[in-house]
This record gives C-alpha cells, sequence and structure tokens, in this order.
C-alpha cells in the first residue's frame, strides 16, 4: 500500500508540474514552467520564461528578457524589455512599449503599435509584420513574411528579405507596403521575388533585388 500510494503521489506530482499554468513574475527570480507567465502591471523581473505558453507583461511593467517556445509574448503599453523571443507565436507591442534590443519569432506576427519601439533587430520566418508610428533601430529581416510600415514610422538599417529555402518556402510572393509618412533608411534588399509599394509620401533607401511601384492615399491599389 505504501508503495502504491508513493507511485501515484508521485504521478500526481508530474501532472501538476506539467499542467498548464498561470505564474505571476514579480522579483528577480526565472520562471521555467508549461503555461502561461505574467508580469503585473508596474512591476520589475528579471527574466519570464516558459516552453508552451504565453508572456504577458502588463502596462508600465520592465523585465529584463521574455521567452517561450509555443506561445505568445505581449508588451503593455509603456513597458520595457531587454529582448522578446519566441519560436511558435506572435509578438505584440503596445503603445509607447520599447524593447532595447531584439524582438523576434520563427513562426509568428510581429506587430508595433503608435509610439513602440525595438531598438535592435526585428525578425521572424514566417507571419505579418506591421508597424503602425513605431521605430525600429536595427532594421528588419524576414524570409516569407508580409511587412506593412505604416504612419510615421522610422525603420533604420534597411529591410532584408532571404530567399527561402528547405521547409521555408513560400510560394507566395511577399507584400511589403511602405505607407506615407513613413522612412525606412538603409538598403532595401530582397533575395526573392516581392511585391514592394512605396507611397509617394515615404522616404526609403537603395532598393536591391525588386521594383518599387509607386501609389497615392493611404494603401496601394488591389
Amino acid at each position: 500500500m505504501t508503495t502504491a500510494s508513493g507511485r501515484i503521489i508521485a504521478a500526481m506530482a508530474m501532472i501538476l508540474a506539467f499542467s498548464g499554468c498561470d505564474i505571476s513574475v514579480d522579483g528577480n527570480g526565472s520562471t521555467k514552467v508549461n503555461g502561461s507567465v505574467h508580469v503585473p502591471a508596474g512591476k520589475a523581473a528579471d527574466e519570464a520564461k516558459t516552453v508552451n505558453g504565453s508572456v504577458h507583461i502588463d502596462d508600465d511593467a520592465t523585465i529584463t528578457s521574455a521567452s517561450t517556445v509555443n506561445g505568445s509574448i505581449t508588451l503593455g503599453k509603456h513597458a520595457s524589455a531587454t529582448s522578446l523571443k519566441t519560436v511558435n507565436g506572435s509578438v505584440t507591442l503596445g503603445a509607447g512599449a520599447r524593447v532595447s534590443e531584439s524582438a523576434g519569432s520563427v513562426n509568428g506576427d510581429l506587430t508595433l503599435a503608435d509610439g513602440a519601439e525595438v531598438g535592435g533587430h526585428l525578425t521572424n520566418v514566417n507571419g505579418k509584420i506591421r508597424l503602425t508610428a513605431a521605430h525600429v533601430g536595427g532594421g528588419i529581416k524576414t524570409v516569407n513574411a508580409g511587412i506593412s510600415i505604416m504612419g510615421a514610422s522610422h525603420v533604420e538599417n534597411g529591410i532584408m528579405v532571404d530567399k527561402p529555402s528547405g521547409i521555408m518556402f513560400n510560394s507566395q510572393d511577399p507584400v511589403i507596403v511602405i505607407g506615407p509618412g513613413a522612412s525606412v533608411q538603409g538598403e532595401l534588399r530582397f533575395e526573392r521575388k516581392v511585391k514592394l509599394y512605396v507611397s509617394d509620401k515615404a522616404t526609403i533607401g537603395t532598393v536591391i533585388g525588386a521594383t518599387a511601384v509607386p501609389f497615392t492615399g493611404e494603401t496601394p491599389p488591389n
């Protein structure tokens, strides 16, 4: 009986350890669990890390890094982080949020709201990249993503769309839109075929590997 009871208790402990759960992070400790991780508003934490679950950093919170494998990462309004990284999931920066280094996903959308900023690279392989009056200091790099740079967005160090290979290949040509008032400094280099639309009120650097199609108004023609 004792042995059987011990096995049951051990099995229950394993189930609890690996089941999804919400963990609030507040302080210097890192979190490595299966389940979502939450950094409360206005709080500070060194690291928020999970394997299967999302990471949500509330408004005005501060964190050094956030990462997950299967899950999204959300940085609230005016929150700050050093870096954000996921494999399968989106990365979203709220209005005025700031990432001092890099932010990226392998398979997931990247969205920067008004006044959001990424000081380093903004990267993904698959998904969409959307900037609205946001700033990226280290350039944008992707393979298959469509890119929309709208409002008074400012991208430094250009855009790079790599040539796909193997399982990364997507037969659809990525659509790149640089809207009125947006600015992209540096090279816009395309190692694969893309559809590039540039507003007549946008400012861009040298385009390599594509032909820019100018448009008037808020969005390009269908």
